[in-house]
């Protein structure tokens, strides 16, 4: 029931926008935004995707797959890495939303949209989200938000509307798999990325890698620990990782936490 009420407050929200582009990184709810809003009688709209050097490439093909599938106009930015974010500074997150939203804004305005979108939800609002304060500045709004859906709210919507992404991890850029005031490079971020696919490959989804050096710290959850109790499956693990060129591979006993590289 109150999923239907948030539906219809964030119809709401939506309805009496001429036109609007909404940045979609590939993750529930932005797609979820993207779904709904595309059924809107009246509304000119546009996806606008930023890839850049930290995104997963997978989120980049899946925003577009959606795209293709639903018939929304899909745009698609190249971003090279900003130089503010290169060093891995404890504010990146702010940093990097100035730089993709600035992106995506001019994209708007390049093709005379009313207003640009984003997925933010109302849990996002209580949580250590540095980029919020970015997208206060740059008038960005954030319809889930403002029609006071939570995520789960979002995902059972975006289950009824027979969305993949309604159960997909929520995930976070790959620079926050690494301690702040490191360099980061290309190669250190594809490796990182692979090491990941690994661990999610062999089961363990929604867990995370941290990269220190030549360490990879793995860090599951809860749950998941049992299966690491199979000492092949750890072998095998370990095997392929160190194939990227890591020396060595740790299971944190912490397991997964949010922003364990604060």
């Amino acid at each position: 029931m109150t999923e239907l009420l948030g539906q219809d407050k964030l119809r709401a929200v939506i309805t009496g926008t001429k036109s609007a582009v909404i940045a979609l990184s590939g993750g529930t709810d932005s797609t979820f935004l993207v779904s709904f809003a595309a059924g809107i009688s009246g509304l000119r709209l546009m996806a606008v995707t930023v890839s850049t050097p930290y995104m997963f490439s997978s989120e980049v093909d899946e925003a577009a797959s959606f795209c293709r599938k639903t018939g929304v106009k899909h745009k698609v930015i190249t971003m090279e890495m900003p130089r503010t974010v290169i060093s891995n500074p404890p504010d990146r997150c702010y940093l990097c939303k100035r730089e993709v939203m600035k992106a995506v804004t001019a994209a708007a305005s390049e093709g005379d949209y009313e207003v640009v979108f984003d997925g933010t939800n109302t849990d996002d609002l209580s949580d250590y989200r540095p980029g919020m304060r970015a997208l206060r500045e740059m008038g960005i709004r954030s319809p889930l938000a403002e029609a006071g859906l939570t995520k789960a709210q979002i995902r059972a919507l975006a289950r009824q509307a027979g969305l993949e992404v309604s159960d997909r991890p929520s995930n976070t850029c790959l620079l926050t798999r690494f301690p702040h005031d490191t360099v980061i490079t290309t190669d250190i971020l594809r490796r990182a990325e692979a090491a990941e696919s690994i661990v999610k490959q062999a089961g363990f989804t929604g867990a995370r890698v941290r990269i220190h050096g030549d360490l990879v710290r793995i860090e599951c959850r809860d749950e998941q620990f049992p299966s690491l109790l199979n000492r092949e499956l750890r072998e095998k693990l370990s095997a392929a990782i160190k194939e990227l060129g890591f020396k060595y591979i740790t299971i944190d006993a912490e397991g997964y936490r949010s922003g364990s590289m604060k």
